[in-house]
Parts: C-alpha cells; sequence; structure tokens
C-alpha cells in the first residue's frame, strides 16, 4: 500500500501511531447541491445536473459501497454514472480494467485511480481512496468522503428520480447522529483499527470495542426493526456495509473473531432483511471483497492466498417482518 507525495507515488512506511491505525481524513470536501448553492459546510459551486457527474468505487470498499447502495435506492443509474476498480491493487493502488470484474475509466481514459487525483492536483498529497465523485464539466474532484457523498446522493439530485424517499429526515436526524458516533469508530472504522493493529494493545482496543458496540446494536434491534425505529435511514445502510462483509472477511483476515456476525440473532436477521431490498444484492459482490482483501492487503495476508469461505446465504428469510 502506498500514497502520493506532491504528485509522486511511494510507499508507505507507516500507518500507526503507538500500534494505533489512523485514519486520514479526506481531502476534497466540495458538495454537489440542488442549485449550486453552498453546501452544509460552506462548500458549494457544483449544481446537480443529469449526466454531469462520475463515482469512481470499488466493489470490495465498504466506503464506496455506500455510494453505490444510495446511487441504486435513489434510482440514480441514469444519472451518475460508474467505473469499477479491479479488486487487487496494482503497484500504484486502485486500477481500472475487466480482468476481474472491473470496468475502464470511461471518462478520463486513465489506468489508476492515482492518475484520477492527479488530474483534479497534479502535486497532491494523500491516500488514493474510493469513492471519488467526479464533475465530467469541471474537469476535477468533488468530494472523496463517502459519508457526504451519500448525502448528495440522497437529495440534491431529487428532480432527476421519481424517488423522493429521504434516508437522513429532519426529524431521526439526532437519533441517526448518535447511532453514527457509535458505529462509525467502533464498528466501520473499528474492523481496521484492529486489521491493521501493530502492538497487541491497540489491536484488543479496536476489537473488543467492536463487539461491545454490536452488543448495543444487538440489544436495540429488540425492540425495532431498524436502527432509527420504523424507517430504513442511512444508519442503517453505513452499518450494512460493514457487516455485510465482516463473517467474510473481517472475522479471519483482521482477526475480528470473538463472535460472527451470524451468532447475533437480532444483527444477522436484520444483515438479511436489509440485504433483501430491492436493488441491495447487485451491489454486493463477496468476490471482489474476499480478492481484495485477501489478495491485496499483503502486509496483513503476506501470502495473498484467498480462502475458499465461508459460504453464507444473505438471501435466505429473516424474521424481521414481525416488526411491520
Amino acid at each position: 500500500m502506498g500514497l502520493l507525495v506532491n504528485g509522486a507515488w511511494q510507499e508507505d512506511i507507516s500507518r500507526t501511531k503507538e500500534g494505533r491505525f489512523v485514519r486520514p481524513a479526506s481531502a476534497f470536501r466540495n458538495f454537489v447541491t440542488r442549485d449550486g448553492s453552498a453546501g452544509p459546510s460552506g462548500e458549494g459551486g457544483f449544481p446537480a445536473e443529469a449526466g454531469r457527474y462520475h463515482l469512481y468505487v470499488s466493489l470490495a470498499c465498504p466506503w464506496a459501497h455506500r455510494t453505490l447502495i444510495f446511487r441504486a435506492l435513489k434510482k440514480l443509474e441514469l444519472i451518475i454514472s460508474v467505473s469499477i476498480t479491479e479488486p487487487l491493487y496494482g503497484k500504484t493502488g486502485w486500477e481500472f480494467g475487466t480482468a476481474r470484474g472491473g470496468t475502464l475509466d470511461t471518462v478520463n481514459g486513465k489506468a489508476t485511480l492515482a492518475e484520477i487525483y492527479l488530474l483534479a492536483d497534479q502535486h497532491y498529497t494523500g491516500r488514493v481512496s474510493v469513492p471519488v465523485l467526479w464533475d465530467k464539466k469541471r474537469r476535477t474532484i468533488v468530494n472523496n468522503e463517502s459519508s457526504e457523498i451519500i448525502r448528495m446522493l440522497n437529495s440534491a439530485f431529487d428532480a432527476f428520480t421519481d424517488v423522493h424517499t429521504d434516508y437522513y429526515p429532519a426529524e431521526l436526524r439526532g437519533e441517526i447522529d448518535a447511532v453514527n458516533e457509535l458505529v462509525y469508530p467502533n464498528i466501520n472504522n473499528g474492523v481496521y483499527r484492529a486489521g491493521f493493529a501493530t502492538s497487541q494493545q491497540a489491536y484488543e482496543e479496536a476489537a473488543y470495542g467492536i463487539f461491545a458496540a454490536f452488543d448495543k446494536i444487538e440489544e436495540r434491534l429488540v425492540r425495532r426493526r431498524y436502527l432509527a425505529g420504523r424507517q430504513l435511514t442511512e444508519a442503517d445502510w453505513r452499518l450494512f456495509t460493514t457487516l455485510v462483509r465482516f463473517d467474510t472477511v473481517y472475522y479471519s483476515h483482521f482477526k475480528c473473531n470473538l463472535r460472527r456476525v451470524a451468532d447475533y440473532p437480532n444483527l444477522w436477521n436484520y444483515t438479511r432483511d436489509l440485504y433483501r431490498v430491492p436493488g441491495i444484492a447487485e451491489t454486493v459482490s463477496i468476490d471482489h471483497i474476499k480478492r481484495h482483501y485477501y489478495g491485496s492487503q499483503r502486509q496483513v495476508n503476506p501470502t495473498g492466498i484467498v480462502p475458499i469461505g465461508p459460504t453464507i446465504d444473505f438471501a435466505a428469510p429473516h424474521d424481521r417482518d414481525r416488526f411491520g
């Protein structure tokens, strides 16, 4: 794994502090809004238009997966185009191609995602991460922070779709934000903090934190179908992309093996409930997930051998209909 430093690729010499994985902040934080006015943090200048924006994603990455889910939920497939990286890293990170289920870069014709970052900033320093929301008109990156991109997809493009479901409704924002504050550091990022830890203490802090948070979510799901009640919200989809990868890769590859998601009755039924929402199964690629984590993350799995299992039936019946 590596990064760009002043526009040049170099191998990463350290990703941890005292054995703890530290996730860097996303660099591009502009917003697409309905009319191009300022976004929630004051950024703006990118009006919603059909066909103007393009997503660069990996099917393996949970952060990128969020954006594919919202693109599908809001039926924006004809409004926002997409390019999918190959599951395995190349010499300079994510690559485009069709050999293992990816696609070509149909917008800029580049071979790697690093080249896309350099189109936006030839002196860029930082991670070359997915997802990336690209503006075809201004030929630059709008945003590479998944939590912000899904908010844009949730509301900014409503003029171009018949689906106006709001996954961040005003009346539930306090509860959604509270759930996100539990889930992001302890579960979404917690699996990485455990998997990329380089000290026993850092690993155990992160790993035990995952299951403490799982216990809280399990208890929450005793009383309600979804995390914020009777309505699906962004909080559910932000958790889902970690849950759907957990038993396949995080349990073994990242040593998060105290319990499986399948060992939590409510959490496991909830995962299958979300998987069966129309359009969601098509965004999940267990093949890409396994090939990327086991095959590319050699600092965790030096041999690069991809295991043949486990076999998990996400489409199996669930019991969450009891909530209505």
